[in-house]
């Protein structure tokens, strides 16, 4: 859902998630609603305007007469466009459309903070806007039985917009029908028409186990699934195609080729009319692979190329895969295998093993940890056997570390927040122990430094009875902080303790319970409505609890997933394993694509080291805005640079993005004038 208004300096649009997109001009009359665009939108805007200020974004102009394509420079050089028609893709937070006849200039403004869009006179034009998340298309109702669940499966990929190479895409692919277990199977007649034919086959043994891994690969090739007795294997009869799925390796196997398709379209995908100077293109020609030819392929024909290509020839240029989650497959889970599609995320059977070492030591350090802290609720953690994926979710019994808890709860309330629109972000801090009021400030700080760019509405308690406690937590906020402590009996007060198995609803979308064993506190939240939050699963010292809890904050609202921000958080402690996330972690509090830099110092120069990726956006590309620098990369690749000082500070000043730096975190922000002095990094 994308709504519109008119402002003083322009044009506002917001989408269902608090995605903002200002488009801003000095000169803009709007008419209402508009049409013609000629890319799939959710809403356009006919405008007149001489001049149109867009969010700095990678840009390119689409000449419709001549098919002929162009790319804003991202060094700064200009676009000339003569007099001819034209589509403009501006690729922001909220996909922005602008449609167009006659003469313009497109080019960044001196400071790098917007692309400006400038009309010889005042022009008629009509903008669209595409949001980037969708609500699934109705509910699928299927047996637990292996044949019944293949052909529900099979039934998921009707939420892809395409079945070419634009897949890749995170705007291209829907989220997947939901699913339910019941007795009669049914699915609703829109979805059985959407459903896509690709000619393309997926067979496995008929257990649930073998459906779970395969339906990330099934959903995105649009594969048709079956069970037997003589699989597993990928196969295309148009193209006399079967490839076998060796059994003893089956989950690696999947995940392989899962990866390597989705990689090898993000490349083939630049022949098309949405393609930019990606810096991997380069290994089309070492494989030989023509992309105007695949681009053109069908379905069975693209695929039976990439079989082709040996994973060898590709493993070390594919991308970080972003997600894995691990699950047990059972009925009570096959509701959260949309969720999962969505955000594309591997699919393995979850095993663990016996802590050791280092890992067993640091969990017995328990003795003098936060002060005041009454007895605290123990948790027995266990360790994962992870593959491969920057975050990991659980969906099975235990507690582990490194990985986030999820439940299909916490799937269906994002759900159901979606469908919720909001003007702003609103966000609770609540202190209740006077002598942790540092953490309170440093968070309230954070909040309130970005609300100059965020709707940010901030609540500052202190204090709180179990009653009101109890209210904070079930009003309505995107994101609650809480600072004190929690024992065995729940959230502590001034006048008792506060269960929160005890309210009636979670209103908080996100929180922070920054307390001595608040898991299970948290994990009540998530089943009464809370969508992710981080919590401890053992006692913590004060200093560290300080430490994590502000930079948590700052990341969060900076655009990072509950789970990343957490993880980058935690590096700046030692006991960085006794703080985890319940409920889905890949959520997100904005909607904004963020950075992390890693820099190294060397003699004569400094390293520079990109990172920009964020779970629900799979396949999406970026553009480093570094001087010298014209090729965009896929999130989940880094981007290296060697930089002097002087570009050094340039960079940190404008990007505002966490900094890796010998093992500890700074702020880019923060750390530029000490660049720009000659004195950093420290």
């Amino acid at each position: 859902m994308i709504e519109w208004e008119a402002t003083d300096d322009g044009l506002r649009v917001a989408d269902a998630e608090a995605v903002e997109l200002l488009v801003r001009s000095e000169t803009l009359s709007v008419e209402g609603p508009g049409s013609g665009v000629g890319r799939p939108v959710d809403v356009a805007v006919a405008v007149t305007a001489r001049e149109l200020r867009f969010p700095n974004s990678v840009v390119h102009a689409l000449s419709l007469g001549h098919d002929r394509r162009q790319e804003l420079d991202p060094a700064g050089n200009p676009l000339e466009l003569s007099r001819a028609e034209y589509l403009l893709d501006v690729d922001a937070g909220i996909k922005t459309y602008l449609r167009f006849a006659g003469e313009a200039t497109v080019e960044r403004s001196d400071d790098f903070e917007h692309v400006v869009v400038s009309f010889p006179d005042r022009r008629r034009a009509v903008l669209g806007f595409r949001s980037r998340h969708e609500l699934p298309a109705g509910r699928i109702v299927t047996p637990p039985e292996p044949a019944a669940l293949a052909s529900a499966l099979t039934k998921l990929a009707s939420a892809l917009k395409t079945t070419g190479p634009d897949r890749s895409y995170p705007t291209l692919r829907g989220h997947p029908p939901l699913l339910a277990v019941g007795e009669e199977p049914s699915v609703p007649a829109g979805i059985d028409a959407e459903c896509p034919e690709t000619g393309i086959e997926i067979v496995v043994e008929p257990t649930l186990e073998r459906l779970f891994v395969v339906a990330p690969l099934a959903y995105y090739l649009g594969a048709t699934v079956r069970v037997g007795d003589h699989g597993p294997f990928v196969r295309a009869p148009e193209m006399a195609v079967e490839r076998p799925i060796e059994p003893d390796a089956f989950d690696r196997e999947v995940a392989r080729l899962l990866r390597r398709c989705f990689f090898l379209d993000s490349l083939v995908r630049n022949a098309g009319p949405y393609g930019t100077e990606l810096a991997e293109l380069s290994m089309l020609d070492a494989l030989e692979l023509d992309p105007e030819e695949l681009y053109r392929a069908s379905p069975p024909e693209r695929l039976a190329a990439y079989l082709e290509v040996p994973h060898a020839a590709v493993e070390h240029r594919l991308p970080d895969w972003h997600l894995a989650t691990y699950v047990d497959p059972e009925p009570t889970t096959v509701e959260a295998v949309p969720f999962l599609l969505d955000r594309m995320s591997l699919i393995f059977p979850a095993r663990t093993t016996e802590l050791e070492g280092r890992e067993l030591i640091e969990r017995s350090l328990a003795d003098f940890y936060r002060p005041g802290a009454g007895e605290v609720a123990s948790v027995d953690v266990v360790k994962p056997e992870l593959r491969e994926g920057r975050l990991h979710g659980w969906l099975a019994d235990g507690v582990p570390i490194d990985v986030f808890n999820a439940s299909p709860t916490a799937y269906h309330n994002r759900l159901e927040r979606l469908r919720r629109h909001r003007e702003s972000i609103s966000i609770r801090v609540v202190v209740n122990d006077p002598e942790m009021g540092p953490e309170g400030e440093d968070v309230t700080e954070t909040f309130h430094g970005r609300a100059e760019e965020l709707p940010i509405e901030l609540t500052v308690e202190e204090g709180l009875s179990t009653a009101e406690l109890a209210r904070a937590l079930e009003d309505e906020n995107e994101f609650l902080h809480f600072v004190g402590h929690c024992e065995v009996g729940g959230l502590r007060c001034p006048d008792g303790t506060l269960a929160t198995s005890s309210l009636d609803r979670c209103g908080a979308e996100t929180f922070f319970l920054n307390a001595c064993g608040s898991f299970y506190e948290g994990r009540e939240l998530i089943e009464r409505g809370g969508v992710a939050g981080a919590v401890t699963v053992a006692t913590v010292l004060d200093e560290h609890a300080v430490t994590v809890g502000t930079t948590f904050a700052r990341l969060l609202v900076y655009g990072f997933s509950v789970e990343r921000a957490l993880g980058l958080a935690r590096r700046r402690i030692m006991m960085g394993k006794d703080y985890t996330v319940v409920g889905d972690g890949t959520h997100s509090l904005t909607g904004d694509l963020p950075t992390t830099v890693r820099l190294e110092r060397f003699e004569g120069g400094f390293g520079l080291t990109l990172d920009c990726f964020s779970a629900g956006e799979a396949g999406r590309y970026y553009v480093p805005h570094v001087e010298g620098n014209h090729h965009s990369f896929l999130c989940g690749t880094e981007s290296t640079f060697v930089v002097d000082r002087t570009a050094l500070s340039e960079f940190l000043r404008e990007i505002d993005a966490p900094v890796i730096y010998d093992g500890d975190l700074y702020w880019s922000t923060e750390l530029s004038p000490a660049v720009a002095d000659g004195q950093g990094p420290p």
